[in-house]
């Protein structure tokens, strides 16, 4: 499993992930619970999705 999301996306993700998370345990809608999967995918820093669409947010690395 190769990182394709990184800096800013991964920031991104997590904030809404746990805002969703928030609203969803203060009595929002059940749908909010999908705020999961922003946060485990910007926590573990992939996105399954992206090499489908061809996506790769995370820097190259210079060795």
């Amino acid at each position: 499993m190769k990182l394709n999301v990184g800096g800013i996306d991964r920031i991104l993700r997590i904030v809404a992930g746990l805002a969703l998370i928030a609203w969803a345990l203060m009595g929002g809608p059940v749908w909010a619970w999908i705020g999961v999967v922003p946060l485990g995918t910007g926590l573990v820093g992939f996105c399954p999705l992206y090499p489908l669409l061809g996506l790769n947010t995370c820097p190259m690395k210079k060795e």
